[in-house]
């Protein structure tokens, strides 16, 4: 994680809170573009709905990606992980306190950003399966492991 200080240094700092978007704050952590829109995904979610549980995420990403860009906010202190739920929270160390400045104006922030315009680069299809246990259906409708053959 390379954090780049000189961007959110003060004079830069006043212009980029005049547009907060969540893209900046995905940057910070990510140089890859999908990384990015992924971590960017779960941080609106959590925006949007204040508190988000792995169960209620939506099916865009496999429920593993989800928790892994989760624990991730987690790591970093802008999310926090109570109840089984993950909700925003603003515990940032001292170094970096322009960077919680832009993400709490974020957080706060009325405006809904559109991630599908803001990581145009970004590979936004689900990845297909590479091995592993296929699934089939089983009778009552649920999802069951395949017999493995002797």
């Amino acid at each position: 994680m390379a954090i780049r200080y000189w961007e959110f240094e003060d004079a830069a700092l006043k212009e980029k809170l005049k547009n907060p978007n969540v893209r900046e704050i995905a940057r910070i952590y990510f140089d890859n573009e999908t990384k990015a829109y992924r971590f960017s995904m779960a941080l609106s979610e959590v925006k949007r709905r204040a508190e988000l549980r792995l169960k209620d995420c939506p099916h865009d990403l496999p429920v593993a990606t989800w928790k892994r860009y989760l624990d991730f906010g987690v790591t970093v202190g802008i999310l926090k992980h109570e109840g089984g739920a993950y909700s925003l929270t603003d515990r940032y160390t001292r170094p970096l306190r322009n960077i919680s400045v832009y993400i709490k104006s974020w957080a706060e922030s009325q405006n809904v950003d559109d991630l599908g315009v803001l990581f145009a680069a970004a590979h936004l299809e689900r990845q297909v399966k590479r091995g592993g246990r296929k699934a089939v259906q089983g009778q009552q409708g649920q999802v069951q492991a395949a017999p493995q053959p002797p």
